[in-house]
């Protein structure tokens, strides 16, 4: 067993700042991660990082920006959160040397984004998020901050009281990929989840193939509540042939995109008479869709962005990273023609329900970054917003963790305050399948919760942790001692391809619920999984193996919220329901996972913040 104060899941943006963060607390830090810090997928971002750092702009002006792109479904005290806090968090970057792009004069350089009524973006080149990852890594080796990595978190310790938030998180269970070893990690004051995305539930993302929303799922089936599961950014601009992300930087710096008919179709049909496209992601994405299904796609699949009129020096200097994904992956040089794009899923704006300071209902158990959800972002992200959110809200969490002096929440989590039920009627029965061997998931000699059984053992700490271990133990060991079965690649393809089909920029009720029954035969037959390959090193069919558990969960909890929610609202677009719906829907979705079946229920929103309540409005660009 390893103990520590304060161990951080994951080591990307919202990890290694989480981890400075209580350090410089004075807290003994460990971070657990299944990759190298620097090989984080926070490394691929690409865009910038929204902060309002010049003349003629303020944070108010951000917070409203965001809680307009947000569709209003964010929650104000989050949102001025991110606002008030992104200037100093950026200089502080800047002063632990990361190297942003600069203008003329020196100043840090910022440019147009999607939805922003000021050219609020920092950004270092297209590689913002390398240079950010690779800054911030520089001062967990200057601070001496232990790593375990190539470590895969399997499980939450948690103990097992009735309702969650009578619950204490002590650690959790990590699988050692580089030896096959299998162990605990006592947190004595806190875990910090920081794993990111989940874009492995679609089988056309930008996400990196380790994103398989372990966290999300590790803490929802240890009872704390996943908030707007159905808002899921499908950014406008990945490449076809194999969704590598082309950043809005390259429209912020003024790129066109055209349909086959070489019409600027934002403006031409309408889609956003304004800003074009720099309309926020869900509009673009939307308008492109909507281009190729009335046969003005280029080879009925995607359409061009062509950023030729910049000039050879400007792309150079500020988007060279994008001539290279370019040539390499679809072999066109945008120096001489136009790029080929179409959406491809890209965040989850909906994650682990916690407050701004990253706490969860669970006590001693936080998350930062993309797997959380404060809510910052509502029902749609606006790009530049992911990176500070990283930043700001694992190091709040950090410092919380670590018991340092932060700011009492003003969003409540768990089932305190306001809340309502909920129901969906869904084609079949959700959640956990019923099993007589349920080792293969994970469930067995366990709540169907996720926790540690209360009637066994003394209930300490220690013996949370260990009795977590053993049953992680015998669930790899019967893994890899099974002969024959299922493998793991052919049930996560299947519901891949599902949910690309079924719950993407278009959803429809008919759909969704082919989505459900499609996931539904996929847990059926995940309990004949096996692991093909027995070694105890190196093992990465057993690793997505593990990962494909976490799939499973994540895509039944994003179709229930699609299907429940009877509204159009940002990124979330119903067939059947063509428009926002106030009256019946500012509200958050939420799901609990109680005896391995999803419940359903509601919380509103916070429209309220510090100096001026969020008054909804028609949202157009």
């Amino acid at each position: 067993m390893y103990e520590h104060d304060v161990i951080v899941v994951g080591a990307g943006g919202a990890g290694l700042r989480a981890a400075i963060a209580a350090q410089e607390e004075g807290a003994d830090v460990a971070i657990v991660s299944k990759l190298h810090p620097v090989r984080s997928h926070t490394g691929a971002a690409e865009g910038g990082i929204n902060a309002a750092l010049r003349d003629g702009d303020s944070w108010q002006d951000h917070a409203y920006d965001t809680m307009k792109g947000s569709d209003y479904l964010a929650d104000a005290p989050a949102v001025e959160t991110l606002c008030t806090e992104s200037p100093k968090e950026t200089i502080q970057l800047e002063h632990w040397g990361m190297a942003f792009s600069r203008d003329d004069d020196g100043r840090v350089s910022q440019r147009p984004f999607g939805g922003l009524s000021f050219p609020r973006t920092t950004y270092a080149g297209a590689e913002t998020g390398h240079q950010l990852l690779h800054t911030m890594y520089q001062q967990l080796v200057k601070r001496g901050i232990k790593v375990y990595d190539e470590w895969h978190v399997m499980d939450l310790a948690v103990t097992d009281e009735e309702h969650p938030e009578e619950r204490t998180c002590h650690g959790v269970v990590g699988y050692d990929i580089q030896q096959g070893e299998v162990a605990g990690f006592r947190a004595r004051d806190g875990v910090i989840v920081a794993t990111g995305g989940l874009g492995q539930v679609f089988d056309h993302t930008t996400n990196a193939v380790a994103n398989t929303g372990d966290g999300v799922a590790m803490a929802y089936r240890a009872g704390v509540p996943i908030e707007d599961m159905e808002f899921v950014q499908f950014h406008p601009t990945t490449l076809p042939s194999t969704g590598v992300l082309i950043t809005e930087g390259v429209r912020g710096e003024g790129g066109i995109l055209y349909n086959e008919e070489s019409e600027r179709f934002m403006f031409e049909y309408g889609y956003a008479s304004n800003d074009g496209e720099l309309a926020s992601r869900d509009v673009v994405a939307r308008a492109e869709l909507t281009e190729v299904n009335e046969g003005r796609g280029v080879d009925d699949e995607y359409v061009h962005l062509d950023m030729r009129h910049l000039g050879e020096e400007r792309i150079i200097d500020r988007l060279e990273n994008i001539v290279h994904l370019s040539e390499d992956f679809e072999g066109v040089d945008p120096l001489e023609e136009p790029m080929p794009v179409k959406p491809g899923q890209h965040y989850a704006m909906g994650g682990i329900e916690t407050d701004e300071n990253g706490e969860t209902c669970i006590a001693g158990l936080y998350a930062a970054g993309e797997c959380a959800c404060a809510s910052v972002h509502g029902s749609n992200r606006l790009g530049g917003n992911a990176l500070p959110e990283l930043i700001i809200f694992g190091a709040r969490a950090g410092r919380h963790a670590a018991g340092g002096d932060v700011d009492e929440a003003e969003i409540p989590t768990g089932k305190r305050g306001e809340y309502e039920p909920g129901e969906v009627d869904t084609p079949v029965e959700p959640g956990a399948v019923a099993s007589t061997d349920a080792v293969a998931d994970g469930s067995g000699e366990r709540a169907a919760d996720g926790g540690v059984t209360a009637e066994t053992g003394d209930g300490s700490p220690s013996d949370v942790l260990e009795r977590a271990v053993e049953r992680q133990r015998t669930r790899i060991e019967w893994l890899l001692n099974k002969d024959d079965g299922i493998q793991h690649a052919e049930i996560r393809s299947d519901v891949q391809q599902s949910m690309t089909a079924n719950v993407n920029v278009f959803r429809e009720e008919e759909g969704l619920k082919q989505s459900l029954r499609d996931i539904r035969e996929a847990r059926e037959a995940y309990r004949d999984v096996f692991v093909k390959d027995p070694s105890r090193t190196f093992n990465t069919d057993l690793v997505q193996t593990l990962e494909t558990r976490n799939v499973l969960d994540l895509a039944e909890a994003i179709t229930l919220g699609a299907l429940a929610r009877e509204e159009f609202r940002g990124a979330h677009w119903r067939a059947e329901f063509q428009e926002r719906r106030d009256e019946d829907w500012l509200k958050h979705t939420m799901l609990s996972w109680n005896d391995g079946t999803p419940e359903l229920w509601y919380r509103p929103v916070l429209l309220e913040g510090e100096s001026k309540e969020y008054e909804p409005k028609v949202r157009s660009y």
